[in-house]
């Protein structure tokens, strides 16, 4: 390929993997913002929206036929259009009264459209370069995957924030404190707020104007009581729309359900096993305590317009490096009744509630900002997804003349029926020298950081007497969102220059290490406990570096092992396997944390890696893949 080739590469690289984690993000993070601001209940958002996983979850069943129709760039522009055209018609249905169900299947219909576009776009990558670029682009290409995330989760959501706040009522800031000094509150009666008469045009009054709570803890039942009460009030009064699950219509059943063979012959045995092998630490006991709550009451000046309702959405005003999904907010202080209150003729007039709870690991005087917002939030969500929209027309414009014409983009066909070429492109895969090998890596590679990945969050949320390490919500944000991101985006991009410079073989012994031993930080973390959250903060992102390095390894193994005339399929069948063996350990890892402790369980993590590590040397990979060769 000659320099100028390699050099267009920026032109087209970078906005290909935006474009491919946008729709992602918008579907799997950004509708559930958009969801929750519309006042659809979390019930409906939790069922209907995990849904939009499926396509990208099955995507490898239709994979041959983008092998074996069109070109790879005719599927990326394509895919983008149909995405732009998606999202547009997303952005028309948001107004409408039955937005809920056609934004839903419009959703659906784009995820179609995104998850075909990454089958293509992930074949265009390994068609259009050289074994070298691949491996020298891998790690930038997820890094701007990466960064489609952050542009998804945090400035769209902004971007719509910012939207709603620049129509209807004037927003409404509300200081709210967390001080060791202020009076901790006795009682609570809703009946007994009094609301002086207002003058002037429509608007938000807030009551208390701002809101100091206690820094002391409070017990358990008492803090949910109060949540409780003031939700029951804002239900009561038409403020908000009460989404608790029905309970079951009949009888109980009369006999307890019979044991299931799995239960009997599998998981009681295993579980007698490790509890008596790897007993649990016995817990501290400590009272059920909980942080305190605040009580913060709305209302309007005076009646809105006649047959109009006025929803006041209430949320934390981000600051500083939040604007770009970093940091993950402040969540020492959480709201937990009133995000969303809506007004009419009938009770605009009364209180309406909002509480905000402490986190009970909070062990410093802190303060945030609240504002409300009231404009017109469905066509703020409008604007917002017609801007999107706008962009990945963009997009398909774009790539319809930067995409690079490589000679060997095309159908991949034998002169058979199309439903014969499926079935030929999809039993090729199973054909690949070495598939058995192959399957068992791809499978196991990962086996640790799939069992390791859902029980981070609790160990370090967890109190000190469970064997956690007591963090606040807000620091583990941090963590992750900060620290961790760049230490993980930082792994993976020198691990791509350095396959790219020695080439995947000689490189895979030291990137399978760092994939595996930095974990050891979590056996540290257990056992040790560490008071300092900076020794925290430095341990895993050391631990998220080595990640991000020791998995370039495995993506560019996916691109090696796929290579051939159904590179495209292959691919993507390979990533679904990689799916796969990131879905069923984690569905177990849970459950024995819970039995046999953290400590115990970060060990078993440890021991669980050795099977892949095994694999990983074993694999039959050319020397020169990766390299630059004087053909590349």
């Amino acid at each position: 390929m000659s320099e100028a080739q390699k050099k267009s590469a920026w032109l087209w690289v970078p906005t290909l993997y935006f474009s491919q984690g946008i729709p992602y993000v918008i579907v799997m993070t950004m509708s559930v913002v958009m969801y929750k601001r519309l006042g659809i209940s979390n019930t409906d958002i939790a069922l209907y929206t995990s849904w939009l996983y499926l396509p990208w979850v099955i995507k490898p069943l239709w994979s041959p036929l983008v092998d074996i129709t069109r070109t790879k760039r005719f599927w990326v522009a394509l895919m983008q259009f149909l995405v732009s055209f998606g999202l547009a018609l997303v952005a028309f249905s948001v107004p409408g009264s039955g937005f809920f169900k056609w934004s839903l299947f419009l959703f659906w219909i784009m995820a179609f459209a995104s998850a075909t576009h990454d089958i293509a776009a992930d074949g265009f990558y390994m068609l259009s370069m050289s074994k070298h670029e691949q491996a020298w682009w891998v790690g930038l290409r997820s890094t701007f995957y990466r960064t489609a995330m952050i542009v998804g989760s945090g400035l769209l959501v902004v971007l719509a924030g910012v939207l709603e706040s620049k129509n209807g009522l004037p927003p409404v800031q509300i200081a709210v404190s967390a001080n060791a000094q202020a009076p901790a509150m006795k009682s609570f009666d809703p009946g007994s707020i009094t609301l002086p008469a207002q003058t002037g045009e429509l608007r938000v009054i807030a009551q208390p104007a701002t809101l100091a709570v206690a820094r002391t803890e409070r017990s358990a039942e008492e803090a949910k009581a109060i949540i409780l009460q003031a939700k029951a009030w804002n239900v009561a009064h038409g403020f908000v729309v009460n989404d608790a699950p029905a309970a079951p219509v009949g009888p109980a059943p009369a006999t307890a359900p019979q044991e299931s063979w799995w239960s009997g012959a599998v998981s009681t045995p295993l579980r007698h096993f490790l509890t008596a092998h790897f007993p649990k630490p016995p817990k501290t006991m400590a009272a059920a305590t909980a942080g305190n709550v605040g009580v913060m009451a709305f209302s309007l000046s005076q009646a809105p317009p006649a047959g109009r309702e006025i929803a006041v959405n209430l949320g934390r005003q981000p600051h500083g490096i939040e604007y770009l999904g970093f940091g993950k907010g402040d969540r020492g202080f959480r709201l937990m009744e009133g995000e969303r209150l809506v007004f009419n003729a009938t009770n605009w007039n009364r209180p309406a509630l909002a509480v905000i709870q402490l986190d009970p690991k909070l062990k410093q005087d802190a303060a945030v900002i609240f504002q409300t917002s009231s404009g017109n939030i469905p066509l703020a969500w409008s604007i917002t997804l017609f801007a999107v929209a706008a962009l990945f027309l963009g997009f398909s414009c774009w790539h319809a003349v930067m995409l690079p014409y490589p000679p060997n983009d095309g159908p991949v066909v034998t002169h058979k029926s199309l439903l014969g070429e499926f079935f030929v492109t999809l039993g090729s895969f199973f054909r690949k020298p070495g598939i058995g090998m192959a399957m068992a890596f791809i499978l196991l590679y990962r086996f640790d950081e799939a069992q390791l990945s859902k029980v981070i969050s609790p160990f370090l949320l967890d109190g000190r007497e469970s064997g956690g390490l007591g963090l606040g919500t807000s620091q583990v944000g941090l963590i992750y969102g900060t620290f961790g991101i760049l230490a993980l985006t930082g792994g993976g991009l020198l691990g791509g220059f350095l396959a790219a410079r020695h080439g995947l073989k000689k490189m895979l012994p030291i990137m399978v290490g760092t994939m595996y031993l930095p974990k050891l930080a979590f056996v540290f973390l257990s056992f040790t406990q560490p008071e300092n959250f900076l020794i925290t903060c430095a341990t895993i992102a050391v631990e998220q570096f080595g990640y991000g390095f020791g998995f370039t390894a495995f993506m560019l193994y996916l691109l090696y092992f796929a290579d051939g005339p159904h590179k495209t399929a292959h691919y993507a069948i390979c990533t679904g396997f990689m799916a796969l063996g990131m879905m069923i350990p984690g569905m177990w890892s849970g459950w024995v944390a819970d039995l046999i402790g953290y400590k115990h369980f970060f060990v078993w993590v440890i021991f669980s890696a050795i099977p892949g590590f095994i694999l990983a040397l074993q694999l039959k990979i050319d020397p020169q893949f990766g390299r630059k060769t004087p053909a590349a």
